[in-house]
């Protein structure tokens, strides 16, 4: 069943497919309404079923290889992680309809962080700091070791040297860009190396789910693996500032080498995600800029 509101798709994919893959392989499940979620993300896209469960299809191949990562490891990290994170329900296999794997998972309730609110959150800060801790300490044995499925977040930053140096060179005049460029190369000077651990790789407030300033579920793990967990620090610049971001940084307690890492995954990010400075420009993005140059 479609929900009346559904929306334009994206990639192909809109309600009336999810309604037919139910169908096809789901069938006993093919009853329930489907509507798109409000707040949805860029590499997959989401539907709620029902009350209960989400259907979530990758939209394009470079995300196919999350779902069978997640829906084989998300069990496993579950039951030693102090929030909920996505419970695999259902694996969706390419058809004529869909060429790609999908998942069926329960609804997880709770509003996504706001930014705004939760920046300055120290209580927020501190519980997203112990989610961080307890993933990292999780038995990394025969963990998926970071690499293109993880767009090698768990790596060293240096995969994206060219793309970085590329975008400073482009924003000359904009940012600092002889700061920046210390940055980044303070970033590609502090090499990893601990024992590879488990990352989420994408700690975003679109990732985080919340309940006034609690914590209720971490969700999207299709860019974790085990390697250096570094890429993890980043929401200390994209979400939290002044006491918030102090919380956070004693809570995690890494060494300053992973901060410099974590330094260059924020400016990369940043840098590669706005557009020069004009109408329309992305004032978060450049925050963030900002913030890093500020915080060295």
């Amino acid at each position: 069943m479609i929900h009346p509101h559904d929306d334009d798709g994206r990639a192909g994919i809109e309600a009336s497919l999810v309604s037919r893959l139910l169908a096809e392989q789901f069938p006993r499940l093919a009853h329930l309404p489907v509507r798109p979620v409000p707040v949805d993300g860029h590499d997959n896209r989401t539907y709620r079923l029902g009350d209960e469960l989400v259907v979530r299809l990758p939209t394009a191949d470079g995300y196919v290889a999350a779902v069978g990562k997640e829906h084989h490891w998300l069990p496993v990290l579950a039951p030693r992680l102090p929030v909920p994170i996505p419970q695999l329900v259902g694996l969706g296999v390419p058809s004529a309809a869909f060429p790609r794997p999908w998942s069926i998972r329960r609804w997880l309730p709770g509003d996504t962080a706001d930014p705004v609110r939760l920046a300055t959150s120290t209580a927020f800060a501190g519980q997203v700091a112990g989610f961080l801790t307890a993933l990292w300490r999780i038995d990394a044995t025969g963990g998926p070791a970071a690499g293109a499925h993880s767009f090698h977040r768990g790596a060293s930053p240096g995969h994206y040297d060219d793309e970085t140096r590329a975008a400073l060179a482009r924003r000359a005049g904009e940012v600092d860009t002889a700061r920046a460029t210390g940055v980044w190369q303070a970033a590609l000077d502090a090499a990893y190396l601990g024992p590879p651990v488990w990352f989420h790789g994408d700690i975003a407030h679109g990732n985080l789910l919340a309940a006034g300033e609690r914590l209720t579920a971490v969700i999207d793990f299709g860019t974790s693996g085990v390697g250096d967990p570094a890429c993890d620090l980043v929401i200390a610049w994209t979400l939290f500032t002044g006491a918030a971001r102090a919380v956070f940084r004693a809570a995690v307690n890494q060494p300053d080498d992973a901060w410099a890492r974590a330094r260059g995954w924020a400016l990369w990010k940043a840098l590669v995600s706005t557009t020069p400075q004009a109408p329309g420009g992305d004032p978060v993005d450049r925050r963030v800029i900002d913030a890093l140059l500020g915080d060295v």
